[in-house]
């Protein structure tokens, strides 16, 4: 076929899974060979094996997070990412770790970081990944520190890759079909374990236990977990899977969580989301997700009592008609993502043609 590219995917998230998974199918759909490498984490693999794609796992194990763990992880990475791009000898190589620009430099192959958190919040990623990367997809809001002259800025956000209306109608079904309820709620308790997590903080033990307290009287409430849960929170876990999580999440009245994928989530689809964490004022998308488009809340783990107030008021309004307004807005301002992703992959394809 005439240009029948290679296209090397990387992913380091079951975020990502999502952020890649329609240009994936759309790169397939004409014809091009796509190549899916990851690195183990939470449910990614889960995903992948679920939606039928096949892929490669460069890390065997927990890597644990020591910078000298970290460093060694990542060698370990780049020698087996090496003899994968040595085999498939792709003409792109996209996706959100530090190995795709390594390699692509060594082996004189285009390579697009994508990313959406700011420089500033994640140093080491950046000092990484950005030094050697060909080009940096990130939201316009986004930082990306010393290399904005490699940034291609775009107005959207990574959850519009997969949760624009362009690529996602929530399915009602679902709902029934797991027995969730009329009325419920989400919460989301994330692990907080990597570098840049240390000296954070999210939902406590007592804080989750006054949550549930105070959402029961009002509906269910569900629990999704990257961390292990405390037995006295088992009975609240969603059972459903992975790929649903999002069906599940546009019905929900409210989300809470210390989780920022999940927060941004619930924001783009036009739930009210609450996010408790202490990085809450650093991260540009999500102030303005929370602050320009007013579809969600951000409040460091010191103002608990903040957290409870701010449920106490959405219980009390009739909040759904304003919700759905502003993310009206929101949607009428940005982009569908996945296109930004397809149309910038094709742009650097045809460049290094020439």
């Amino acid at each position: 076929m005439k240009n029948n590219f290679k296209i090397l995917f990387h992913l380091g998230h079951p975020a990502h899974f999502h952020l890649f998974k329609n240009p994936i199918k759309h790169f397939k759909s004409l014809g091009h060979q796509v190549k899916i490498v990851i690195k183990k984490k939470d449910v990614l693999e889960q995903l992948l094996i679920d939606s039928g794609l096949e892929y490669t796992n460069l890390m065997k194990g927990e890597r644990g997070d020591k910078k000298w763990q970290i460093a060694l992880s990542l060698l370990k990475r780049d020698w087996a990412m090496l003899g994968v791009v040595n085999e498939f000898k792709p003409n792109l190589m996209l996706g959100t770790t530090a190995e795709i620009s390594h390699i692509g430099f060594l082996k004189n192959i285009p390579s697009l970081v994508v990313n959406e958190d700011d420089a500033e919040v994640v140093p080491l990623f950046a000092k990484l990944a950005y030094p050697l990367a060909t080009a940096i997809l990130a939201p316009n809001c986004c930082s990306v520190g010393r290399w904005e002259k490699k940034k291609i800025g775009y107005e959207g956000y990574h959850e519009l890759s997969y949760l624009h209306p362009n690529n996602f109608v929530p399915n009602p079904n679902v709902i029934k079909e797991y027995n969730l309820g009329d009325s419920y709620f989400i919460i989301r308790f994330a692990k907080l374990n990597a570098h840049h997590d240390v000296g954070r903080n999210g939902i406590s033990t007592e804080i989750a236990r006054g949550l549930i307290q105070k959402l029961t009287p009002h509906g269910k409430v569900w629990i999704t977990s990257e961390r292990e849960l405390e037995p006295e929170f088992e009975p609240y876990r969603i059972m459903i899977p992975s790929t649903k999580i999002h069906d599940v999440m546009a019905f929900a009245n409210i989300y809470i969580g210390d989780s920022q994928t999940m927060a941004a989530e619930a924001a783009v689809l036009g739930v009210p989301a609450i996010r408790f964490n202490d990085f809450v004022g650093e991260i540009s998308y999500l102030n303005e997700l929370e602050n320009t488009y007013k579809l969600g809340f951000g409040i460091p783990t010191a103002q608990k009592d903040k957290l409870f107030e701010t449920v106490d008021n959405l219980l009390q309004m009739d909040y759904k008609a304003d919700w759905r307004i502003r993310q009206k807005r929101m949607l009428s301002e940005k982009i569908d993502t996945a296109q930004q992703i397809i149309e910038v992959c094709f742009k650097m394809l045809e460049k290094n043609k020439q």
